[in-house]
């Protein structure tokens, strides 16, 4: 199961209204749990099961995704950024502008990107997830530090798409 199945997975969990889904395929076991409206905690849990009979199993810790509601920014903010693409992340991980320390940055503000361009890797359980635009347009801002955590559907660019 390759990462874009594992995130249709979960955007359809989610629209389908499911409190739990469990996934146990020969060597990954998915679990997919979504709180009521309520508490809004979403947890996704994914393990690689050893290949090794020998080997215990030993628990992995959850990731968990908590949704606030976002503070409303002042209006004259928000009618700016409305005219914007906002491109959010896939998954939970770590953000990286860059492919390696010595190497320059993807993307950077006022560079024009087309649709299937890398835009960031996303680190998540030691593997890199490159990050590609689904739109055409220009950077205007990048709104996460390099190196920093993110969570699932959080807004990593704004995209004027004119």
């Amino acid at each position: 199961m390759d990462l874009k199945e594992i995130q249709n997975l979960i955007r359809f969990v989610a629209k389908s209204g499911a409190s739990e889904v469990k996934l146990e395929m020969d060597d990954i076991k998915i679990t997919i749990k979504t709180g009521s409206d309520d508490d809004k905690i979403a947890t996704t849990m994914v393990q690689q099961i050893p290949g090794i009979a020998t080997v215990q199993h030993q628990a992995q810790p959850v990731a968990q995704v908590e949704t606030a509601a976002p503070v409303a920014p002042a209006a004259s903010a928000k009618d700016e950024d409305s005219k914007y693409i906002t491109i959010k992340s896939p998954i939970i991980g770590t953000f990286y502008r860059k492919s390696a320390p010595d190497k320059p940055a993807f993307v950077e503000v006022g560079k024009s990107i087309s649709e299937g361009d890398v835009l960031c890797v996303i680190e998540a359980m030691k593997l890199f997830n490159e990050i590609e635009s689904e739109v055409s347009g220009t950077i205007v801002k990048v709104l996460v530090d390099d190196s920093s955590p993110v969570e699932f559907d959080q807004p990593l660019f704004l995209v004027d798409p004119s």
